[in-house]
């Protein structure tokens, strides 16, 4: 630095008070957290709130949400008609795919926005988008490579949420390298192609603050192993990939290689704790214990695995194995972080005819056992620090205390109550960065984004 310039400003400080907050290392009361740029500076407890203070009855660490495809949220709702022969995951995605057969950059662009506004109000403070509609109506590439990519970074940039892009692999249709079908013609790449792509996205997301970029092979389906083999070099962030969602790919699998999938997948990458394998619903005990020893996550989207018919995945025997799990919205029919964590506990209470199956030992809070569980596992899958701590993002959210379910309650109890409790969402106010972006439940830019995405259903429905 010259002796004429002076020193950049610093930057100023918010300080957000507590009466409860769920800090990295457990709850605590009347809490003080300073932000500077973007980060928390310091964490004071036992304070009074100041005169400075914003203040606040509940904080939490924003969740990850871990598995999204954005684009699905136009259709949301409009799959809910029984066909002929009756339904299932099969016939939901010719429908998907029709859908999509309409869909330019700009509705892309603004269907995303309006699902992560969504999230947002949710909860969620991260997304890990699972992309893979990457090419033009007819299946060209667009001279951008990532012009979609840059649409998905479009959107995280507008609402403020903090994004992990994970561009998706997909070249087949069907296992032993099947053709593609037309309905999938906007997904494919050959891997040349795909690296390409990759660096275009690496590109569109070089400036949102704490981005990450990982990539998924779509599923064993549209990759072979080959083809995995040679993804995995093209970067150091999280590999995503569907796998044994539906008895149909399980059966589909045996018939090729005589092996289920998630066993195929374990005999024959090194699958590690960068994985995150969606869903991973039908698997045996075997298969249960040895994707849990990996240290890979499970992603879980319980919404949408009810929604699709998909099946229980079977978490006792994954959590008592040491495994790892985060939640996703997925196919965006409903949005909601309570109530993903809610259905996946009431999933395991059908299946076993039991209560609070999750907390896995006597004395301990579902709820409290199913965030925790959420944020680290969710985290993990998306390359990204979670929690309320020194030197991490300003992430939170803030709870509405006037809430019926709520009053009263402390400690663990809030969880508890979030979670099984409370018929909306309860979401107050949420940060990014320090940067408040929902208050009073809605986000800051909801009304433009429902008026873009009304363009866009009017547009598509016509």
């Amino acid at each position: 630095m010259s002796g004429t310039e002076s020193p950049s400003p610093a930057a100023p400080t918010t300080r957000l008070w507590f009466e409860n907050a769920y800090l990295s290392d457990g709850w605590a009361r009347n809490v003080t957290l300073s932000v500077s740029d973007g980060r928390i500076a310091g964490i004071d407890v036992g304070t009074e709130s100041s005169a400075t203070s914003e203040r606040h009855a509940i904080a939490l660490p924003g969740l990850p949400n871990l598995h999204s495809h954005a684009f699905q949220r136009v259709f949301a709702g409009g799959t809910e008609v029984r066909g002929p022969t009756g339904d299932s995951f099969w016939t939901w995605r010719e429908a998907m795919y029709r859908a999509v057969d309409r869909m330019d950059p700009d509705d892309v662009e603004a269907i995303a926005t309006l699902a992560y506004v969504e999230m947002l109000e949710a909860g969620f403070t991260r997304v890990g988008e699972f992309h893979y509609l990457h090419h033009d109506i007819n299946g060209y590439r667009y001279n951008e490579l990532g012009e979609l990519s840059q649409r998905i970074a479009a959107a995280a940039t507008s609402t403020g949420i903090a994004l992990t892009l994970l561009p998706v692999f997909y070249a087949h249709g069907g296992f032993d390298a099947a053709p593609p079908t037309h309905g999938q013609r906007r997904f494919i790449n050959s891997v040349s192609s795909f690296a390409r792509l990759l660096e275009s996205a690496r590109q569109a997301i070089s400036t949102l603050p704490d981005a990450v970029l990982g990539l998924a092979p779509h599923s064993l389906r549209a990759a072979t192993l080959t083809e995995i083999s040679r993804l995995l070099p093209l970067t150091t962030g999280p590999i995503h990939i569907h796998v044994a969602e539906q008895m149909k790919e399980v059966e589909d699998c045996l018939a090729f290689s005589g092996r289920r999938p998630v066993e195929f997948l374990l005999d024959h990458v090194a699958v590690n704790a960068r994985w995150c394998l969606i869903h991973a619903t039908h698997m045996t005990e075997d298969e249960t214990t040895r994707l849990a020893k990996t240290g890979a996550v499970a992603g879980l989207c319980p919404i949408t695995e009810a929604n699709l018919g998909d099946g229980i995945f079977p978490a006792p025997a994954f959590l008592e194995a040491g495994g790892r799990y985060g939640v996703g919205s997925d196919s965006n029919v409903r949005i909601d972080a309570a109530e993903e964590l809610r259905l996946l506990e009431y999933s395991q209470r059908l299946a076993h005819r039991a209560r609070n199956v999750l907390a896995m030992s006597e004395g301990h809070s579902t709820g409290a056992s199913l965030f925790a569980g959420a944020l680290q596992g969710g985290g993990q899958a998306l390359g990204a620090p979670v929690g309320l701590e020194v030197g991490a993002p300003a992430d939170l959210v803030s709870l509405d205390a006037r809430h019926p379910s709520l009053l009263g309650r402390t400690g663990d109890g809030i969880l508890d109550a979030w979670i099984f409790s409370t018929p909306g969402q309860a979401v107050d106010c949420v940060w990014r960065r320090g940067v408040k972006l929902v208050e009073a439940g809605i986000h800051r830019d909801r009304e433009a984004a429902r008026r873009r995405f009304a363009a866009v259903r009017a547009k598509l429905a016509a």
